[in-house]
């Protein structure tokens, strides 16, 4: 089996979530066996394109789409040159999903059986809160609909008003009491029948976070999200030692080499790597390894488009150190409704474990004959 052809697609109009407007990035890998794989990346889907068309097919075309480790590695070194973070690691994670997916097709096995088989029966999960109820205005609510559900654990960001005002240089005792308030009002209401993680997008210096994570220690929160931004590890560790709370890092590192000055200071209880970022399914899996030998479990980031959901719940089903999976409802309910030929939703609180074969999921028709689907291809 050989790779013939690279595509590129992406929808002219997003969707805006609480960062803005997010797009993303569909590449399909076609061979000469009629066979398709698919992956994604996000959020600049003609950076990520132009990366994927220019820098990354001339790797691939021709090539045996089952020799992933190969070809992971050729792709870095097509992009070295240039650094390799950004849209590069981007595109790479985009083709690396794509290639998982289609070693699945080949071989008739969903791709967490490739991975080592599954560790569960179903995924534990928690809501990330970009909801149609705010947690703002009402935390209770959204907490008592998400325990309906089954869902026991919600993520919420209640602190980055303050970090807009302040450019996250300095905040008031007035500010500590209002970003606590939604957490704090959840705790009254539920006491710890409900777990709330505290998303921070990296915003605050380290005096500022320290201030906030001993406030927050009364509320006992399941961990503190990238706190500060990701270009100093030491600075967490520092905060690590200045709070008993755990932390979470970060979605937004970029392969195993990314994440070992992390693993190695120790500063991060809980890990966080995002499949269509890090460098794809190769790179996520490899991390998490990684975590283990440091005895740290893994929380993947999940809050991209439908590919990038089916290709988390395919590690996440598989990883031995899983912690708990993030899913957002407004997705699975809504968003990717239609784009897809599966959502893969909660139910009961849990997420399921994919089909298969390869990732279990493809683009639906209606989404490649949509007027502002834009598509590339390139072919060898």
């Amino acid at each position: 089996m050989k790779i013939t052809a690279i595509e590129t697609i992406h929808l002219a109009r997003g969707i805006t979530v609480h960062a803005g407007p997010i797009r993303w990035l569909w590449v399909r890998i076609h061979t000469d066996s009629g066979l398709t794989g698919l992956g994604e990346t996000y959020p600049l889907p003609e950076a990520e394109a132009a990366v994927v068309l220019r820098a990354l097919a001339p790797v691939l075309l021709g090539r045996d789409p089952l020799s992933i480790d190969r070809l992971w590695a050729g792709m870095l070194e097509k992009i070295s040159f240039s650094g390799w973070a950004g849209a590069e690691m981007r595109a790479i994670s985009a083709v690396d999903i794509a290639l998982w997916d289609l070693a699945g097709k080949a071989l008739n096995a969903p791709v967490y059986q490739l991975l080592g088989g599954a560790s569960r029966d179903s995924i534990r999960t928690y809501n990330t809160c970009y909801d149609h109820i705010d947690f703002l205005g009402e935390p209770v609510r959204l907490a008592r609909e998400l325990l309906a559900s089954g869902v026991r654990a919600m993520k919420i960001w209640p602190f980055d008003p303050a970090a807009r005002e302040t450019g996250g240089q300095y905040i008031t005792a007035e500010q500590i009491r209002q970003g606590a308030e939604p957490l704090r009002k959840i705790r009254d209401e539920f006491g710890t029948d409900m777990d709330v993680a505290m998303e921070f997008h990296g915003f605050w210096n380290l005096p500022c976070a320290i201030r906030i994570a001993r406030a927050l220690e009364p509320y006992a929160p399941m961990w503190l999200e990238e706190m500060l931004p990701q270009d100093n590890l030491a600075a967490y560790a520092e905060l690590a030692a200045a709070t008993s709370l755990p932390l979470c890092v970060s979605e937004r590192l970029m392969t195993r080499w990314g994440f070992r000055e992390l693993l190695a200071n120790g500063a991060a209880q809980i890990v966080m790597p995002d499949i269509a970022w890090c460098g794809g399914i190769s790179e996520a899996k490899k991390i998490a390894t990684a975590a283990e030998t440091h005895y740290r479990p893994v929380a993947p980031h999940n809050c991209g488009g439908p590919v990038l959901h089916a290709a988390t719940l395919h590690l996440a089903a598989n990883l031995p150190n899983l912690f708990i999976c993030e899913s957002v409802r407004r997705h699975y309910n809504d968003e990717y409704r239609g784009i897809v030929t599966e959502t893969y939703p909660a139910r009961t609180g849990s997420l399921p474990l994919p089909a298969g074969p390869g990732l279990g999921i493809e683009l639906t028709g209606e989404t490649l004959a949509r007027p502002d689907a834009m598509r590339s291809r390139v072919e060898a």
